[in-house]
């Protein structure tokens, strides 16, 4: 699958304003873990997604209308704590709303930052996720900045890590936003996905 064509449609903080007539694949990382770098290469727009140096840009439910057939959510970030405890309870209450009600949601792209040991947070949210049953895929983003055999330790002792409670790993891709390595795999599963429920 190629994307052709992308544009905004709305942002959203409550999940009956949310569209319904569409497929919905979202994303969601901790701040700074570069999704909105991700959604940019993905969709060949440098400026779909705003891409900020300073971490919780995202702060609302963000809708992408993609080839006119379904839509990438953009998820506010977990976990940045720079942030008022008024305001961390506000994004944890939007990002369950969204993702534990949503009737369109056909997979949670859960971003993992490859050049860091494994953390709490990440495994935390992925679990509670697995024990929801949300379908799930994970991609380790920034792999550009590290070695190809670091990156694969790094995966490996995250895999390990998650499989103290996984009995099998999600499905999960390498990804980097610079020289676009991964991209066509996404784009190929999300296709994959799209035939399964037509």
């Amino acid at each position: 699958m190629k994307i052709q064509n992308s544009e905004f449609v709305k942002s959203c903080v409550n999940i009956e304003d949310c569209p319904t007539d569409n497929p919905e694949f979202a994303f969601i990382g901790r701040s700074n873990v570069g999704k909105s770098s991700l959604i940019n290469m993905l969709t060949n727009r440098k400026k779909l997604a705003k891409i900020s140096s300073k971490p919780g840009k995202t702060q609302t439910i963000n809708y992408f209308l993609i080839n006119y057939l379904w839509f990438l959510v953009d998820l506010p970030g977990y976990g940045y704590a720079k942030t008022s405890k008024k305001n961390r309870v506000t994004f944890e209450k939007i990002i369950k709303n969204y993702i534990f009600k949503s009737p369109n949601l056909m997979n949670l792209f859960v971003l993992i930052d490859a050049t860091l040991p494994p953390q709490k947070i990440d495994l935390d949210f992925i679990n509670l996720m697995g024990e929801n049953q949300i379908p799930l895929s994970l991609i380790f983003t920034k792999i550009d900045k590290i070695s190809k055999l670091k990156l694969t330790e790094n995966v490996q002792v995250f895999n390990n890590a998650l499989l103290e409670s996984w009995e099998v790993m999600p499905k999960f891709f390498k990804c980097s936003a610079i020289d676009q390595t991964g991209k066509e795999d996404l784009n190929s599963y999300i296709g994959e996905v799209l035939k399964i429920v037509k």
